[in-house]
């Protein structure tokens, strides 16, 4: 058999212990965060620090067209950020405003930013330039849920995560290519595994409401 030859045994022993050398720390954190997001109400804190502060944000940030008053978006999030510590991914600008005349009687800006465990929220009067702002950052152990998560993560972190998922495959599977030639060894594994399949199954039908 193909699987059983000294070629793909070699590989296999090599890649199984590469790969989960590669993974030993990464598998470890999402094992110890499955718990912390299994298990919240033991580890996450009973309230989040909440900080409130304002800036002004000069004009030229927030009429990048005098006839439309339309805010220069890439400069806005830039002087945000670099005045404020701002972290996170920003969303797109929500702007209203009313106009008389060519003169702005009413203008309000808001946006977010979202990080893992992190949020902050940005309100602007357009008129008077006067930035409200609000952080909310919910502690290291949210940090860590939400990356397990993805969420708020950004996208190359999305991709570490489905690239880990697929080493994680590779892993078991070299695994079981390293089991073949050992029968008695694959033959209590095999047992081992129905009676795995069998436990989670059980506990899925009858414990899980």
């Amino acid at each position: 058999m193909l699987l059983k030859s000294k070629g793909v045994q070699h590989w296999a022993r090599r890649l199984h212990i590469y790969v989960s050398m590669a993974l030993l720390l990464v598998t470890l954190f999402f094992a110890l965060t499955g718990i912390t997001l299994n298990r919240p109400q033991w580890f996450e804190r009973s309230e989040a620090m909440i900080e409130h502060h304002t800036l002004n944000v000069p004009p030229q940030h927030l009429f990048a067209n005098e006839r439309r008053f339309e805010p220069n978006r890439v400069a806005l999030i830039a002087f945000l950020t670099q005045q404020s510590q701002l972290r996170g991914t920003p969303s797109a600008l929500d702007v209203y405003t009313e106009v008389e005349q060519g003169r702005l009687l009413v203008g309000e800006l808001s946006l977010d930013f979202k990080g893992p465990g992190y949020n902050a929220t940005v309100f602007v009067d357009m008129t008077s330039g006067e930035a409200e702002i609000e952080t909310t950052d919910y502690g290291l152990i949210a940090r860590l849920n939400d990356l397990h998560k993805g969420r708020n993560s950004g996208e190359v972190w999305k991709w570490f995560i489905d690239i880990t998922a697929l080493l994680m495959v590779l892993f078991v599977v070299t695994g079981v290519c390293l089991l073949l030639p050992k029968k008695k060894t694959l033959k209590t594994s095999m047992q081992w595994m129905t009676f795995g399949t069998a436990l989670s199954l059980t506990i899925y039908f009858f414990a899980v409401p």
